[in-house]
């Protein structure tokens, strides 16, 4: 018990004696998803939660797709950590995780009135595992990059390129 206790105060003060990593950043990005082969638009955030550590939340919405009658929507959200391995002045490169939530919905709409109209929706949890890097030039924009992989029933790698304002 005296073990566990001082543990826990001792983290207590690493984690309070730590410098938060930057600022607040918030954002948007352009993505492409390989398992709905569409391009999609999002919106991130950047919160700092010590050094070297952020909180990532974002969502992305992927242009509906239709094909031979079927529409396609797809919408995620995402809460991943950002560990940055190098974060100096020109360049940050920083490894992600976290969680996924996806939502797809797909409808019929059968215009030449043989099998009727139909839609079925669904929702899965996966996990995000990739990286990322931030390109500072020097101003309140900053341009980033990222690639992560959704594991998720058949999967889904997903790219990413944007801008985040520093807040």
């Amino acid at each position: 018990m005296k073990k566990t206790l001082f543990s826990i105060i001792l983290m207590l003060g690493f984690l309070s004696t730590t410098q938060a990593q930057e600022e607040t950043r918030i954002g948007g990005f352009l993505a492409y998803g390989t398992e709905i082969e569409n391009l999609g638009i999002g919106v991130n955030a950047e919160f700092p939660v010590m050094e070297k550590l952020s909180i990532s939340p974002s969502v992305i919405y992927y242009f509906p797709k239709e094909e031979y009658g079927f529409k396609m929507n797809w919408l995620e959200f995402n809460a991943n950590a950002n560990y940055y391995f190098l974060n100096n002045s020109d360049l940050g490169v920083y490894a992600l995780g976290g969680l996924n939530y996806s939502s797809i919905k797909v409808s019929y709409d059968d215009s030449w009135g043989m099998g009727g109209n139909f839609s079925a929706s669904d929702g899965r949890f996966g996990l995000n595992l990739g990286g990322g890097l931030n390109f500072d030039i020097g101003s309140s924009i900053l341009p980033f990059a990222e690639i992560k992989y959704v594991i998720l029933d058949s999967g889904q790698l997903v790219a990413s390129a944007g801008v985040k304002f520093k807040l």
